[in-house]
């Protein structure tokens, strides 16, 4: 055989065996899955986006088109809420996350995220509401991004609550690059609020000329998790990169994130989005994903039902198609488990009142309780 035919064959030989090693490692068992039995709860979600548990033991679910579904023992009630605000369902529109106020018990506020229509252009809001049986009342507008814009794509956006009861959101850049680094918007942003929508006095940027006062950081690109961690007093957020370049971002008052003045990715024709991946000035990720996962929602876990994984985040993967279990030191990273891969889309996960662990997926659409193996 010809020296140019066997290397040719080895080639061919060696491309085959990577393309079969990574099928493989697709479909392979991460040691998370040994840990856990995923039981199917529901498998009729389109494009599911958060959940919050109420006191009464009623699981909401949000849909991206504007419904809000109840699921009460494991169960789907059939029941959806009524009076949700309009949203604007186009792109990647619509309705967001949801989350209840610290002192719901007391007070009776939830808090959800959407894209607000705004005549013919549209932005990321929140609306803070209560409940009278299944109808939504007393809805009150708490925060609209500034300026409306055209864009229906990269609006975000999930809200925390930290131990002070401030309310955190995130806002996507809607393909504003540069004007992510100008603080006269609300885009590219994760803003910081009273749990009524006023503005901290104590926010870094508050009084600086034009700068918008509920802003805590920028330079994100489309942050749709966020979780704050109770025992550490930490937020941590992960966010969209370009193709390539997803980040696990440690939130702290006042620090740039650099977008896109730096970045791990590049644009989606292949070409340099910035040559800067660090510059100074600018907070690095503290992880970061090449080829992209596509990270979504994410929690901490707390929950003595999974006591291997105390202080372990999971991050719902869109793109990858698996629930990402990521092991921290302190607020270093140091690996993370790909469990559940090929099980959809993850976008939300969450622990419940009861300690167990649920995810929401599409593609397909389902509500997944993860079990511990005993």
């Amino acid at each position: 055989m010809k020296k140019k035919n066997l290397l040719l064959l080895l080639l061919s030989g060696f491309i085959g065996f990577s393309a079969l090693a990574q099928d493989a490692n697709k479909s392979a068992s991460s040691p998370g899955d040994a840990k856990i039995t995923p039981v199917k709860i529901y498998d009729g979600l389109k494009n599911p986006w958060g959940m919050a548990w109420l006191p009464d033991g009623r699981l909401l679910v949000t849909e991206r088109s504007g419904e809000i579904l109840v699921f009460k023992n494991d169960k789907y009630t059939g029941v959806k809420l009524t009076g949700v605000p309009a949203v604007f369902s186009n792109g990647q529109g619509g309705l967001m996350d949801i989350k209840l106020h610290p002192d719901y018990k007391k007070n009776g506020w939830i808090y959800i995220t959407f894209s607000k229509p705004v005549g013919d252009l549209a932005t990321t809001a929140v609306v803070r509401f209560k409940l009278k049986g299944n109808e939504i009342v007393d809805k009150e507008d708490i925060f609209e991004a500034k300026p409306a814009l055209k864009a229906d794509f990269h609006f975000g956006s999930r809200v925390v609550f930290d131990k002070d009861k401030y309310l955190f959101v995130s806002v996507g850049e809607r393909g504003t690059q540069p004007k992510v680094q100008e603080l006269n918007n609300d885009h590219g942003k994760v803003h910081r609020l009273f749990d009524d929508g006023r503005v901290p006095t104590d926010n870094p940027f508050v009084g600086q000329g034009d700068a918008h006062g509920s802003i805590w950081t920028y330079g994100h690109r489309n942050p749709q998790g966020m979780v704050y961690d109770a025992a550490t007093n930490h937020i941590w957020e992960v966010e969209h990169g370009p193709k390539g370049g997803d980040e696990l971002n440690l939130i702290e008052k006042g620090k740039n994130y650099g977008w896109p003045k730096t970045s791990y990715g590049i644009n989606y024709d292949g070409t340099v989005l910035t040559p800067n991946k660090e510059l100074p000035g600018i907070e690095n990720p503290k992880h970061y994903w090449v080829p992209s996962i596509g990270p979504c929602g994410m929690t901490i876990v707390t929950s003595s039902k999974y006591p291997e994984w105390k202080g372990n985040l999971l991050i719902g993967a869109l793109a990858f198609t698996h629930l990402n279990r990521v092991v921290l030191d302190g607020t270093n990273y140091v690996s993370e488990d790909r469990m559940l891969q090929g099980k959809g889309r993850f976008r939300y996960v969450a622990e419940s009142p009861d300690g167990f662990i649920y995810a929401i997926t599409e593609g397909p659409g389902t509500l997944l309780k993860l079990v511990p193996k005993k």
